[in-house]
């Protein structure tokens, strides 16, 4: 597989853009973090070998705003931030540190109906929180609370997963609609004259992912979590890495009217829109039926579609075919519409 082109950090400061998880998130970390820091493991998660077991370690941090939106909170999606990092890896996860950024002035009653949120999330997912550190800043200089987490988890021997392996031919499968989450953080802020019935997909993806394991192993070739930047994001990641290109059915993508009305309103694409209880995976054709019915057969995964497949060229490109035999290049998230909403 040829090796996508070496990106060279430019830029003389950090803007808000630089943490959105599109083309300026690539630069800084690819173009500056990384090569002084040895380069890392890029993936959701860093894989090790210790004493014979298969382990995935990951760290992630989450500055929402507002702390507590329809459908849950920074404590709850901190959680289930970190063990989908886990599960898209392969990984059963089995335990985090929780690290606490608490800002002077904020309410110990918001501190404890966070710290509640973490443990429920955490009994649900199946984890243990088994440590962690608290700091506290001055008033002003943070949103209330801030989380940091790191996470390890028990790897799947049944799966390897890795962009190297993807190929022509197979099939992109999406667990569920898009967009919502983001969008409702955005409405949750009050700032705009938009009403809509939308919670936010905050979720542990593993009992899904371990779902689509069983029936799918051998075929299954890559899986990401579409954060921050949203699907698009991570398919162009993938294009990149591969040097193939997706070709992704626009139509079968599931999308809630409500985030697609925001969407048209505000100027967005759902697909760039940032999720937090949806996956991606990548499946080779002859078990890509198998794979979806899986995912569909859990609970709150009936939506579940297969989207789209790799194809050979352009090389490094995500493009959507539309209905009336059309297409349109799906390019990475650019700029920061969407401050603050992990």
């Amino acid at each position: 597989m040829t090796k996508p082109p070496l990106i060279r950090f430019k830029d003389s400061q950090i803007e808000l853009a630089h943490g959105a998880g599109g083309k300026a998130s690539r630069r800084l970390v690819e173009g500056l973090i990384a090569p002084i820091l040895g380069n890392p493991s890029l993936d959701d998660a860093a894989l090790l070998s210790l004493g014979g077991a298969g382990l995935a370690f990951t760290a992630d941090s989450f500055v929402v705003k507002p702390l507590r939106f329809p459908g849950g909170s920074i404590g709850e999606l901190a959680v289930n931030g970190t063990v989908n990092d886990l599960a898209v890896s392969g990984a059963q996860p089995v335990a985090l540190l929780s690290t606490l950024i608490l800002e002077a002035g904020l309410s110990v009653q918001v501190l404890q109906a966070e710290l509640e949120a973490i443990q429920q999330a955490a009994q649900t997912a199946g984890v243990q929180v088994v440590g962690g550190d608290t700091k506290v800043v001055e008033h002003g200089k943070a949103d209330g609370l801030y989380i940091s987490t790191s996470g390890v988890g028990l790897l799947d021997l049944r799966v390897r997963l890795s962009a190297a392996s993807v190929r022509p031919g197979d099939q992109v499968l999406l667990s569920g609609p898009i967009g919502d989450h983001g969008i409702t953080i955005l409405l949750a802020r009050g700032e705009l004259d938009l009403e809509a019935d939308l919670k936010s997909d905050t979720r542990s993806v593993w009992p899904f992912v371990q779902a689509l394991i069983t029936a799918a192993a051998p075929g299954l070739r890559w899986m990401r979590d579409p954060t921050r930047g949203g699907v698009a994001t991570a398919l162009n990641e993938l294009a990149r890495d591969t040097r193939l290109a997706i070709r992704l059915l626009e139509e079968r993508v599931p999308i809630r009217d409500e985030v697609r009305g925001a969407c048209e309103i505000l100027g967005l694409d759902p697909l760039h829109i940032a999720n937090e209880g949806q996956f991606l995976a990548i499946v080779a054709p002859e078990y890509a039926e198998a794979a979806l019915e899986a995912v569909q057969a859990v609970p709150g995964g009936a939506e579940a579609r297969l989207v789209g497949e790799v194809v050979e060229s352009p090389a490094g490109v995500v493009y959507s075919a539309t209905g009336y035999s059309s297409s349109r290049v799906v390019d990475m998230l650019v700029g920061d519409p969407l401050p603050r909403i992990c």
